[in-house]
């Protein structure tokens, strides 16, 4: 099944055994109803990280029964995180998600060199999916969040965890749109020039399962009127691009909020390259967002 619309996430999960979340510092109210509704979907299994009194209570505040999750008692925030990826570790969970503790302190405890989840040589990124309005399917993008300026390298494995996301969600051959400023090739563009190099090794095979062009500009990859303008009406990513990959973290993050705050859609978001998914959700995402993003990590998760 092709996933077009972020609810139909939640079909394909009932129809799947239920993942067990960890979620560090899970003491915030969106947070926890998150999580709730999650569970009561039936599409996860809930264990919090947090202050077991202070989950209880904003869960009663909130008409959530604390018995619907296992509550694992930690102090504070910078614990909560290292025990949560502990559980995870230990076999005791299959995907991590942030709860109300700062993004760098959630990502010390992924990147901790003896207790953390990375494999030698891995690159975290952070990979995004939306809903915009007026887009005729979702969006899938990166990196928005974790690698200010990526290089050539990076992008290419940020391009790769495009399309398994995009694979995740039932696209059997994504189309990929490689970001710059123009469609010509501008060798004193670095964003242009590495869009070249890239969508000439996924013409000769170097990076499979999708369809890789660029460089392109923003208006060829979304809007097809402008592809039939600009001549590019053949090209198939042009007008219905799956996938794009921003070249570094300035037009990626706007990019995130104008489709937030300006276009009022919804997203979700995860953190690929550790050895499980990881949530990590902004302190101005929405609890259906936060729900979206445990529903992607579910997908993704073994």
């Amino acid at each position: 099944m092709e996933i077009r619309k972020l609810d139909q996430m939640f079909e394909v999960l009932a129809t799947r055994p239920k993942k067990r979340m960890v979620a560090a510092w899970a003491i915030d109210a969106h947070t926890i109803c998150a999580v709730g509704e999650a569970v009561q979907k039936g599409i996860v299994e809930g264990i919090l990280v947090g202050d077991r009194k202070i989950i209880a209570k904003v869960a009663a505040e909130n008409n959530l029964d604390p018995a619907i999750f296992q509550i694992v008692h930690a102090d504070s925030d910078l614990p909560a995180a290292t025990l949560a990826v502990d559980l995870i570790n230990q076999g005791k969970g299959d995907f991590l998600m942030k709860g109300l503790l700062s993004t760098d302190r959630y990502m010390r405890a992924i990147l901790n060199k003896e207790r953390g989840l990375m494999d030698p040589g891995a690159i975290l990124t952070h990979i995004t999916v939306a809903e915009p309005a007026n887009y005729h399917k979702l969006l899938t993008f990166g990196d928005v969040a974790i690698i200010p300026q990526p290089d050539l390298n990076q992008k290419i494995v940020i391009t790769n965890y495009l399309i398994k996301t995009a694979h995740f969600l039932g696209i059997e051959t994504p189309k990929v749109g490689l970001l710059s400023a123009s469609e010509q090739t501008l060798p004193k563009l670095s964003s242009s020039y590495d869009a070249a190099l890239i969508a000439k090794m996924a013409e000769r095979g170097q990076i499979k399962g999708a369809i890789v062009d660029g460089p392109l500009a923003l208006d060829l990859i979304l809007d097809k009127e402008s592809a039939e303008i600009k001549g590019m009406a053949d090209n198939p990513v042009c007008g219905d691009a799956d996938c794009i990959l921003f070249p570094n973290i300035e037009s990626g993050n706007t990019f995130y909020k104008t489709v937030v705050k300006l276009l009022k859609s919804e997203l979700c978001a995860v953190v690929s390259g550790a050895r499980v998914p990881c949530v990590l959700t902004s302190r101005g995402d929405s609890e259906r967002s936060k729900l979206y993003s445990i529903a992607l990590a579910a997908l993704q998760a073994k």
